[in-house]
């Protein structure tokens, strides 16, 4: 296994992942942590992809919902049937844990499908 090690502590750590080939893994060392760049980075672009949504989504709540705010509804209430249907009666206190666990990982293979896409 290829390993490539640089410092967070320098902006040319940033630069660095791009020279990341196939087979080979980026580190950070933090302190006396050793981080995996590329999902560290991966997961900070989800969570601002899926705050970023929700915030624009539903900035101004309508009583009869449209676009972004409709779709969130949608997201929800699948979320809902889902822990229902799994868990029973008593879904309710797992439907955030549920839902958050669903988006990241839902837009996580989006986002690399469309990078897949790209090359």
């Amino acid at each position: 296994m290829n390993v490539l090690s640089c410092s967070i502590n320098t902006l040319k750590g940033l630069y660095d992942i791009s020279g990341v080939e196939v087979g080979q893994h980026f580190y950070w060392q933090i302190g006396s942590f050793q981080v995996h760049g590329q999902v560290l980075i991966t997961s900070w672009v989800v969570i601002a992809i899926l705050l970023g949504s929700a915030t624009i989504a539903v900035r101004n709540p309508q009583t009869i919902p449209t676009g972004g705010q409709n779709f969130f509804e949608y997201v929800l209430e699948f979320i809902r049937d889902v822990s229902k249907t799994q868990i029973g009666e008593e879904y309710g206190p797992w439907v955030p844990f549920i839902g958050t666990m669903f988006l990241f990982i839902f837009v996580s293979i989006g986002r690399e499908l469309f990078y897949l896409g790209k090359s």
